[in-house]
């Protein structure tokens, strides 16, 4: 065989490779995070690496409610490493960071990665997010590593439809319906028996019975003996 012959079967071997790492990638686990093209937000620092990521707000344009961070962390050291916190920075809306599981800051295993955004993975929502971005800005996202430190991208804000809608924030809770049964009942139930009752009973009896006896023997009895006495002498 030709040496320019063997050159091209080595090259065909290497794309054969590539689809076939590329296709079991797909077929493993989270593979509909790949539904988010890879030409997304992503940079590297140190061991981790930020790819995909975005800023999805809600699918309605003027629709109020959350918006969410929606990323793939990648770990390529020997150690874990906590995802402490993602914060725009300029002082923008508070994200609000929670695991996919139980409670505590989001791990992103050694020699692994860990899925912001979508059903079952760890979530990372913006509160207000209608305020804070908009569709089609550029937005900066701060990643905070345990040991890395600070990691800075620009990720496109979109809005949650098409490929991007299961990874796109849940709409805003309807208020509760509490306020309104609470004070109608209260308020209506314990005025209306007390003061009825407990006045009436102290209020005639001592009017009634202390004032009528005592004016009654101090006028007739002590005025009517004295006078008579003195005309006498």
């Amino acid at each position: 065989m030709s040496r320019s012959l063997r050159r091209g079967a080595l090259a065909a071997t290497a794309v054969v490779f590539s689809i076939a790492s590329l296709a079991a990638c797909g077929a493993g686990n989270d593979a509909q995070t790949l539904q988010i093209k890879p030409d997304n937000a992503a940079v590297t620092k140190g061991e981790i690496q930020v790819q995909n990521a975005l800023v999805i707000t809600q699918g309605q344009k003027g629709e109020k409610g959350p918006a969410v961070v929606s990323a793939t962390v990648f770990n390529n050291g020997t150690k874990a490493q906590t995802l402490d916190g993602i914060t725009l920075p300029g002082g923008k809306g508070k994200v609000v960071l929670k695991p996919a599981e139980g409670a505590g800051k989001v791990t992103v295993p050694a020699l692994g990665y860990v899925v912001i955004g979508g059903k079952g993975n760890a979530s990372a929502v913006i509160e207000d997010g209608a305020a804070t971005v908009r569709d089609g800005e550029v937005q900066k996202v701060l990643f905070q590593l345990s040991s890395t430190g600070g990691v800075e991208l620009e990720a496109f804000v979109v809005p949650a439809t098409g490929a991007f809608a299961p990874f796109g924030p849940t709409a805003a809770p309807a208020p509760a319906a509490s306020p309104s049964g609470s004070p109608s009942g209260t308020p209506s139930g314990s005025p209306s028996g007390s003061p009825s009752g407990s006045p009436s009973a102290g209020a005639s009896g001592s009017a009634s019975g202390s004032p009528s006896g005592s004016p009654a023997a101090g006028a007739t009895g002590k005025p009517s003996g004295s006078p008579s006495h003195s005309a006498g002498h």
